[in-house]
């Protein structure tokens, strides 16, 4: 494993030694630097409680407040952001990594001009890349990071493989639950694990369809609770989102719930979420969250879990 993060680490050498001595622009200073981008990985213990859903009508709600949003579609399995977003994508990550596009040839506009990437069996190939595939790689990475603001990494529920690489490499995490039982023990399964190998880690929770707001609380302090006491660790209360009738409508129509229903509970509940994330940008929390260290945390630790 050290030889594999020494050659890496020699890959990524080259690449700045190379746009250097060609005066490339791809990194030239007057472009935004890849730390500018802040990496969001959304992620849950079971699947069914909303993740995507929140994931796109949150990346609208910072496109509303004017930040470019590009949206990773993580779930190998179960992938849904394009049916939610009435799009269908016609490539995916495992183009680019055969070298045959590039990653915004792969790229999807959806609504309000998000950008959409779905990782499809290119999730898969990770395992297994060349060093020429590799260096292509983590150049599209860094070309991605100077067109956006915001990367919203929507994995997989649960805690295999695939989507604890997402989530060990991201210094944001953002875990969806709901208020029933079993929601709420699959959310502190994947917590434990997301733990294990980081306490560092800045993990907020939001509490999907809820009753009232003191429902919402009353989930949060049994995560919290339970987080603090075994795992030593303190969870941020990202927010709760209402139990709204018009979510599944507008998955329905394939269109999110903050463009056909600007005016529900929830959507001003993701728009007050977004607005608290977008709070955040020049505290602390935003120095540890750009895509040049989740590019280096991935390809370093996690690509054989894969």
């Amino acid at each position: 494993m050290n030889d594999q993060a020494k050659k890496l680490r020699e890959i990524i050498h080259n690449i700045k030694k190379q746009n250097k001595e060609a005066h490339s622009p791809t990194f030239s200073k007057n472009t935004a630097d890849t730390d500018s981008t802040r990496v969001i990985t959304i992620t849950s213990g079971k699947g069914g409680v909303g993740k995507s859903n929140f994931t796109i009508n949150l990346g609208l709600s910072l496109n509303k407040l004017g930040y470019k949003v590009t949206i990773l579609d993580a779930d190998l399995g179960l992938a849904n952001i394009d049916i939610i977003l009435g799009v269908i994508p016609k490539y995916s990550l495992a183009h680019v990594i055969r070298k045959e596009k590039s990653l915004e040839e792969i790229m999807v506009e959806g609504p309000g001009g998000i950008k959409l990437i779905s990782g499809g069996s290119g999730l898969k190939e990770l395992a297994n890349l060349t060093e020429e595939q590799i260096t292509n790689l983590i150049v599209n990475l860094k070309l991605l990071g100077k067109s956006t603001d915001f990367i919203l990494i929507d994995t997989g529920a649960g805690i295999n493989n695939s989507v604890l690489s997402f989530v060990d490499a991201a210094s944001e995490i953002i875990l969806v639950t709901t208020p029933e039982p079993t929601s709420i023990t699959d959310a502190y399964a994947v917590l434990k694990n997301i733990v294990l190998n980081d306490k560092e880690k800045i993990i907020r929770v939001l509490i999907n369809r809820v009753e009232n707001n003191e429902e919402g609380l009353e989930v949060f302090n049994k995560l919290n609770t339970a987080s603090q006491r075994f795992l030593n660790v303190s969870l941020q209360r990202l927010g709760y989102l209402y139990d709204d009738i018009l979510v599944s409508r507008a998955v329905k129509r394939q269109t999110p719930f903050l463009l056909v229903y600007p005016n529900s509970l929830v959507s001003k509940g993701v728009e007050t979420i977004a607005s608290r994330l977008v709070n955040e940008t020049n505290s602390e929390v935003f120095e540890v969250s750009g895509l040049k260290k989740f590019i280096h945390k991935f390809f370093y630790s996690h690509r054989e879990s894969l």
